[in-house]
């Protein structure tokens, strides 16, 4: 068994053993460096927060040893990690992320997220969900930020 199988296969036994807690079959290993860094579950089941996926409880629980550094961290997930999950994944800087079953498949079995991905493509008008720009009056907060950032 390789590494990279080893450590999915410890995603996928934590999913398990989710299920059998009661809660959803997701669960995620952060590796870096060799060293798994953060290992999690699903707890949406437990905290009532839809934004407690596998993939993002590791994310906090890696963050609070690495920082901000995930500079050749890899991600193991269970399942295919959903929208919010793999957008977190890029804006903490993964390049490297494996998953054992689809999102497809997830589907058949009343759970997952695969049709938001096709629905996030669509122009926000013909989206489900109404998300609208509303400008209001005033300096946008962007430039003040670039300037801090830039001195």
């Amino acid at each position: 068994m390789t590494t990279h199988e080893a450590h999915l296969a410890e995603a996928v036994a934590i999913a398990r053993r989710n299920v059998e807690d009661g809660g959803s079959p997701y669960g995620a290993v952060i590796v870096k460096d060799g060293a798994v860094v953060a290992r999690a579950a699903n707890t949406v089941h437990l905290t009532d927060d839809p934004s407690d996926h596998a993939e993002m409880v590791a994310l906090r629980a890696a963050s609070r040893t690495l920082g901000r550094d995930f500079s050749g961290a890899v991600m193991y997930a269970s399942g295919q990690p959903c929208p919010m999950c793999h957008a977190a994944m890029r804006l903490a800087g993964f390049r490297e992320g494996y998953f054992a079953y689809a999102a497809e498949e997830a589907e058949t079995h009343g759970v997952g997220s695969a049709a938001i991905y096709g629905e996030l493509c669509r122009p926000l008008a013909e989206q489900p969900m109404r998300l609208r720009q509303m400008r209001p009056e005033g300096a946008s907060p962007y430039p003040a930020w670039a300037a801090r950032t830039k001195a």
